[in-house]
């Protein structure tokens, strides 16, 4: 069974930084493109950032690009989402998938999730 964790969620004010982690059960997580994902209320799920198996390649949602980083420790089997400059339009439940093959921007495409984590940027 594979079980991806995400955490580090929680409220914010804007302009401050928050850092998200995906940890991943097993070895899959090593061979796997991973991506996340978020999901305001009433809006469909899109895409933040993605990143390949190998690390090598990364792709951001303009609305994060320069703000977000995207990251994967295949050892530790962990990945992280370091987001900075952070605004209200942020606020949304985000998720972690991992995927073979994947590093699209469409969440059909996507194998495997986690249960989400919210993020809330409010004065």
């Amino acid at each position: 069974q594979v079980r991806l964790v995400e955490s580090g969620g929680g409220l914010v004010q804007p302009g401050d930084s928050l850092e998200l982690s995906c940890e991943a059960s097993g070895r899959t997580f090593s061979s796997y493109d991973m991506g996340w994902f978020r999901q305001a209320p009433g809006k469909e799920r899109e895409v933040v950032a993605t990143i390949t198996w190998d690390g090598r390649n990364t792709y951001y949602d303009d609305s994060v690009k320069g703000r977000f980083t995207i990251s994967k420790d295949r050892a530790k089997a962990t990945g992280h989402l370091q987001m900075t400059m952070l605004n209200p339009d942020d606020t949304a439940v985000y998720y972690c998938a991992i995927g073979p093959h994947a590093s699209t921007s469409e969440p059909i495409d996507w194998r495997f999730w986690g249960q989400g984590t919210q993020v809330t940027v409010s004065s």
